[in-house]
């Protein structure tokens, strides 16, 4: 009963900083690291084990997971800024977007340089997330299955499976995005309360 409890008791509303940051990295964190495990295994298929038992492909997997969060740091960020937007006039639009980009940072910051990336590389992948998330300001909220699309190359090139292995899997691998950032953005309606999560973001500019 309390495996079934578990199972099945409705998730935390989304209703402060603090929530909207920890459904921004376990978003993020799921979408990037769940396309290179189910790519990596249906590339190596019978010998899937064999594979990710081998201690040089799971340096390169635990290399590929953190080079692609800043990536899904990005695209959740940038999706959840289309709906806090929706209903915002333009100077609010503007003052959303920037503490979205703290509290995303914030999650970024989060965790130590990771060794397989290296520090220099790390604080670049920050300053390119922090320059994307600012361009989102710049154009209308893209459609939340477009959203992917700029960014769905870099993300292929990070699988831990060698380019000439690869084959013509992008499409796939782009459709595997679209799909679960959709999926991602039907939670985040369930789940958050837009109007507290805005006077919460809003607040902070007034401080």
């Amino acid at each position: 009963m309390k495996l079934f409890e578990k199972l099945f008791r409705p998730r935390p509303p989304i209703c402060d900083r603090e929530a909207l940051a920890d459904f921004v990295d376990a978003q993020s964190a799921f979408i990037v690291q769940k396309g290179i495990y189910e790519y990596s295994r249906a590339r190596a298929g019978h010998y899937a084990k064999v594979l990710f038992a081998e201690k040089e492909f799971a340096q390169s997997v635990e290399y590929s997971r953190w080079q692609a969060y800043p990536l899904g740091l990005s695209m959740v960020g940038e999706m959840i800024n289309g709906v806090l937007a929706s209903e915002a006039d333009g100077m609010q639009r503007r003052q959303i977007l920037d503490q979205l980009i703290l509290v995303v940072l914030s999650v970024f910051d989060r965790y130590p340089v990771p060794p397989s990336i290296g520090e220099a590389a790390w604080l670049a992948a920050r300053n390119d997330l922090a320059h994307r998330l600012d361009l989102a300001g710049g154009h209308a909220p893209r459609r939340v299955m477009d959203i992917p699309d700029p960014l769905a190359e870099a993300y292929f090139a990070m699988m831990p499976i060698h380019e000439k292995l690869r084959g013509r899997d992008f499409q796939t691998t782009r459709n595997y995005l679209r799909v679960s950032l959709c999926n991602i953005h039907d939670e985040l309606i369930s789940r958050m309360d837009r109007a507290a999560v805005q006077r919460t973001l809003l607040a902070d500019v007034a401080a």
